[in-house]
């Protein structure tokens, strides 16, 4: 999949910049789809050659493979491409079942993975006390992330994560959640869930990370306007506490946006060259250790 690279970046990004949530997809016949269930989008082909060309269009320097949720729980095509990389530039959070074998964990760390992903459709409709049904799940990850150093990565509708919080808030491992935890921006940043979760991470009792991705799928087209007072209350509460993510290829908003301009958006919400370095540079490599 290619990005028009024709508009510049707003800024220069600082040295090491991290993208710290992006997705490869591969050629079909080679990483075939999980058939579990019906997949919530049509997968593009996104290989890390055409990543690569984006990530330095944007002066990034280190990238953080998240594995999407067409491949399932095979993370091959992701781990390919880690391999391509390398573990000086890249880190990984793959999707594994809960009594993964240890050998496989630890092949997976030394190609640097650091994280596994608990991911619910950002548009599932709520269903209260769905959450107690992911605890079993949740804690068996966590007592794996604890011995291993790695962290729990969380995505799913604002509805299910103030569900989660009272979990996120006793665990032993560090954790983000992606999307601003997918608070529609349009309900502003003093809607309850949000402030709960600001709140949180903001405590300094958990390690606890706000990823400012997708912002497509929280906030209101084409210019996302409504997005930045969420932004900047993050940046306010727990600026130790936030990562970036160009969230690329986009997948169903791929016709909407471009990563360029999600990157710009940076350049608002943190005007602060030194804050955005720390979004970019310190955050990411705290919590993954680069």
């Amino acid at each position: 999949m290619h990005e028009d690279l024709s508009t510049p970046p707003a800024f220069r990004a600082p040295p090491l910049s991290c993208d710290a949530h992006f997705h490869v997809f591969g050629r079909e016949e080679r990483y075939p789809y999980a058939s579990a269930e019906p997949l919530r989008y049509k997968p593009p082909v996104a290989e890390l050659a055409d990543y690569l060309k984006l990530a330095a269009h944007l002066g990034l320097e280190r990238f953080v493979f998240v594995q999407p949720s067409a491949y399932g729980r095979d993370n091959a095509c992701m781990l390919d491409a880690m391999r391509e990389v390398g573990p000086a530039r890249c880190r990984g959070i793959v999707d594994v079942e809960e009594d993964a074998p240890d050998a496989l964990l630890a092949e997976m760390h030394a190609l640097g993975v650091r994280g596994v992903r608990i991911n619910h459709s950002p548009v599932k409709p709520a269903q209260p006390g769905f959450s107690v049904t992911m605890l079993p799940r949740i804690r068996r990850l966590e007592a794996r992330c604890v011995e291993l150093g790695w962290h729990l990565d969380f995505l799913g509708p604002g509805w299910l994560t103030e569900e989660l919080l009272p979990t996120l808030a006793t665990l032993r491992c560090p954790f983000s959640v992606a999307h601003m935890g997918m608070f529609r921006a349009e309900a502003g940043p003093r809607q309850p869930g949000f402030v709960k979760l600001l709140d949180l991470v903001r405590g300094g009792t958990v390690q606890g990370y706000v990823k400012f991705t997708g912002t497509y799928r929280m906030a209101t087209p084409p210019a996302y306007a409504d997005a930045l007072p969420m932004a900047r209350a993050v940046i306010e509460a727990a600026p130790h506490n936030i990562i970036w993510g160009s969230d690329y290829p986009h997948l169903s908003f791929a016709h909407l946006v471009g990563s360029v301009q999600l990157f710009n958006l940076l350049a608002d919400w943190a005007p602060d060259e030194a804050m955005r370095r720390r979004i970019l540079v310190d955050n990411p490599a705290a919590l993954f250790g680069f």
